[in-house]
């Protein structure tokens, strides 16, 4: 049977969720109104919460018409929702699953299916989630492919996800598991392999020999708010360096795959983390700057003295033949001036400057910015001659729009959520990735946690972190580009 074909049933463990909500659902639907989805996509919500289809039915609409605003229509809804159930279960509760195996080969009608199992849950409940699958015989795949899609986090540190990784291996192969992260879902992200890779004007310079440094930014602008319990145990760097940036880093400094598929694309992400440097001795202090949000410590859920950062910023090296001695600059914080996900690759200078020195200008070096979020584009800086004038210099820019077109930029679910469905795992994250990202980040989360940890600066929300990590890019001769994207 063609596999674009192919029936499937996606399966929600944690229907009655937000994440279901207000992603999953719509995602699937804007899928389902494209007509992208496989012929018939059955979704069934799992949850302890006592409703039943037409009750969950019913709620979705009223929440999918509230995400996907203007382009919900009632005809292509009830269609999609018509293939929709509910069954409920509790994951710790082994016989709710061999009930829930008995209610899918039910609603499949015995038809050969694809079927996808969406771990919405507590991290806490990842393991026993898949462990019960196995033991219900729902991941045996002989009437079709059985696959499940994890959500970060994915374990707490490189023990934790050892452990998890193990775990879930005894119920599923490697290539079945699916480790979601939505960065990788996004269209710039994507973008930026064929930026690179389907050009041949930017892979000439994407090196040492061109590249002074790389700045990889993700601001937030919200605070912590109600989330200070969770968030004081994990902080900013397991929040977003283990993964999302790592991504966005990983993409930015990967070598060209002998093919674009999935298993080539993650083998070289994994030659990125495998040639980063580890921190040693002073690295730990001088490679960074920490820093938490006033008034973190009165949010709720927060104890009082707490150290944990808010805002970090780390320089990284890749001892690769490509990036031997060109700094990668991470940084993310909540709290921040705005909104911002942004790769900036800064070149270097010209070697020489012909055009002399002008006191009001000094001239910058080219700069190729890739705006993840929100504004998502590219912009390349680039010097110009000032008309009518005596060769004075000013700072050019190009800027693509990914939303230039008019057309709708599909969030990043819809899709990752089809690449599972269709088994192709090229923007999920691989055992190995997951655990070298561990080992990268879990040295310097345990050297700032111990008494020799380098100061945690205070910085007043609203801006761009501490002052001192501005005042820390200026000692090394750099700054950093710190611009909100302008929405169209």
């Amino acid at each position: 049977m063609d596999r674009t074909t192919m029936p499937h049933t996606m399966v929600i463990f944690g229907a009655s969720g937000d994440l279901t909500s207000r992603k999953l659902i719509p995602a699937l639907y804007r899928q389902f109104q494209r007509g992208r989805l496989p012929k018939p996509t059955r979704i069934v919500g799992v949850s302890r919460s006592p409703f039943s289809s037409e009750d969950w039915r019913n709620q979705l609409t009223e929440t999918t018409a509230k995400y996907v605003k203007g382009e919900f229509d009632n005809d292509s809804w009830k269609a999609f929702s018509n293939e929709i159930y509910y069954h409920p279960g509790d994951i710790g509760n082994e016989e709710d699953f061999h009930k829930l195996a008995a209610f899918l080969t039910d609603i499949e009608k015995s038809q050969t299916t694809d079927r996808t199992y969406y771990l919405s849950t507590m991290p806490q409940l990842y393991a026993t989630a898949v462990e019960q699958l196995g033991k219900a015989s729902l991941n045996i795949d002989t009437h079709g492919h059985r696959r499940v899609v994890i959500e970060k986090p994915f374990g707490t540190d490189l023990a934790s996800a050892q452990a998890l990784n193990a775990s879930i291996h005894q119920t599923f192969r490697e290539d079945q598991i699916y480790r979601i992260d939505h960065y990788l879902g996004k269209e710039t992200v994507q973008n930026i392999l064929v930026l690179r890779f389907g050009n041949t004007i930017f892979e000439p310079l994407w090196n040492r020999n061109y590249v002074d440094h790389v700045q990889i930014t993700v601001a937030e602008e919200v605070t912590v708010g109600r989330r200070g319990d969770y968030y004081d145990k994990s902080g900013v760097l397991r929040d977003m360096f283990q993964n999302h940036i790592f991504q966005l880093m990983m993409v930015t400094a990967m070598e060209a795959p002998v093919r674009y598929t999935g298993e080539f694309v993650r083998d070289e992400k994994v030659k990125v983390l495998q040639a980063v440097r580890p921190y040693r001795g002073s690295d730990f202090s001088e490679f960074g700057v920490r820093g938490q949000y006033a008034g973190y410590a009165q949010e709720e859920g927060v104890p009082e003295g707490s150290q944990t950062e808010t805002f970090a910023a780390l320089k990284l090296y890749i001892d690769n033949w490509r990036w031997r001695g060109v700094p990668f600059y991470l940084r993310s914080g909540k709290g921040m001036s705005c909104r911002s996900s942004q790769i900036v690759i800064q070149f270097r200078e010209p070697p020489h400057m012909l055009f002399g020195e002008q006191k009001s200008y000094r001239p910058e070096a080219n700069r190729l910015v890739i705006q993840i979020q929100p504004a998502e584009g590219v912009q390349l800086f680039f010097q110009s001659k000032v008309p009518d004038s005596d060769m004075r210099l000013r700072l050019s820019e190009l800027d693509f729009r990914f939303d230039s077109s008019g057309k709708e930029l599909p969030d990043a679910y819809q899709r990752l959520l089809l690449d599972a469905m269709a088994g192709d795992p090229g923007l999920f994250a691989r055992s190995d990735e997951v655990e070298q990202a561990w080992r990268i980040i879990d040295p310097i989360i345990s050297a700032w946690k111990s008494p020799a940890a380098p100061t945690l600066h205070t910085y007043e929300a609203g801006g761009w972190g501490p002052t001192q990590c501005s005042e820390w890019m200026e000692e090394q001769g750099r700054t950093w580009f710190d611009v909100c994207p302008v929405l169209s």
